[in-house]
């Protein structure tokens, strides 16, 4: 027969080795103890980029025309200017942006002006320079201002949007 003095007791043991299993783990941060830790900081997002173009320099009564092909351009023009007998009107919207109509839009919105990469610029929505709100400018010389829509169904539909300043009120 065995004697039982020989044995060690197990109990010990076993509480022994939980315990020090139980320490080893409230330095390890493990999501299903329900420790918690500061979420990873997020990338800084790059600052918008400041388009060339100020709000002043594009609110004022326009004469407004499309055109798809760029050979329809000088007519398209020509047309823009005969509408200022019902003038496009480009107000100062309250928070500083222009007052535009949006893509399928009745009522006009206040837009930013936007600086975009490689150097283009933006009429849209605050957000990101670009978006399929926005309408890039393609050009402008401070009389005549043609932008064209990012979307390309909407750009599709609306084409290549002139806008030719008209003469002040008499």
């Amino acid at each position: 027969m065995r004697s039982d003095s020989n044995r060690l007791p197990i109990a010990p043991v076993v509480a022994l080795a939980a315990g020090l299993a139980v320490a080893g783990c409230t330095g390890i941060s493990l999501p299903s103890f329900g420790t918690s830790s500061e979420p990873p900081p997020q990338p800084a997002t790059p600052a918008a980029l400041p388009s060339k173009y100020r709000p002043d320099d594009i609110v004022g009564r326009w004469g407004y025309a499309a055109f798809h092909r760029e050979a329809d351009r000088t007519r398209t023009v020509n047309a823009a200017r005969g509408q200022c007998r019902n003038p496009y009107v480009i107000a100062k919207g309250p928070t500083g942006g222009v007052m535009m109509h949006l893509a399928d839009q009745r009522q006009p919105t206040e837009l930013k002006l936007k600086g975009g990469p490689g150097g283009r610029d933006y009429i849209g929505p605050d957000g990101d320079a670009g978006n399929p709100q926005d309408r890039e400018i393609l050009s402008f010389d401070g009389r005549v201002l043609v932008t064209r829509y990012v979307d390309n169904d909407a750009g599709n539909r609306y084409g290549n949007m002139v806008h030719v300043r008209c003469a002040p009120r008499a």
